[in-house]
């Protein structure tokens, strides 16, 4: 029986952090922790790529084109904050949605590091506050995946 598990190894692989800009004090310190996590686990600078776009809705879009362009894996990174109606739901779900088709859609990990939270200050905790920073985290679910398929698809027993 073969174990396959995936580890934090980023040499030689390309990602993408595909981010929201709506919410950018969150975003930019998720940004930041997810560029800081690929690059301590040997991810070259020069193969990260950062691809913006307005808010959570896009993200979905954006990643499928760096998807279907080279990438190992994608970290895409947003943050939905609950307001009084309900778009939050709307754009919550409709990225939660969205990525996951198109990683489903092209065989690209794509890490969820999009936040929904019901206070900005519960976002700023998850974004290098006290309960971390999810966008490290989302990168270290790609680094994780990209390593993964890797073994799975070199694995050269016979069928």
């Amino acid at each position: 029986m073969a174990d396959f598990r995936g580890e934090l190894r980023g040499e030689g692989k390309r990602f993408a952090i595909v981010v929201s800009r709506f919410n950018a004090l969150v975003t930019e310190r998720m940004t930041a922790g997810a560029r800081a996590c690929l690059i301590e686990n040997g991810v070259a600078d020069g193969n990260i790529d950062h691809i913006s776009v307005p808010g959570a809705w896009e993200l979905p879009l954006a990643a499928q084109a760096a998807a279907r362009n080279g990438y190992d894996a994608i970290v895409a990174i947003g943050c939905v904050i609950r307001g009084d109606t309900p778009h939050f739901d709307y754009v919550a779900g409709a990225a939660a949605n969205g990525l996951e088709r198109v990683s489903l859609d092209t065989g690209v990990p794509i890490a969820f590091g999009v936040l929904t939270t019901d206070t900005p200050d519960q976002a700023l905790e998850r974004a290098g506050g006290r309960h971390g920073n999810k966008g490290w985290d989302a990168a270290e679910v790609a680094l994780e995946l990209a390593d993964l398929l890797v073994k799975i698809k070199t694995d050269a027993r016979p069928q």
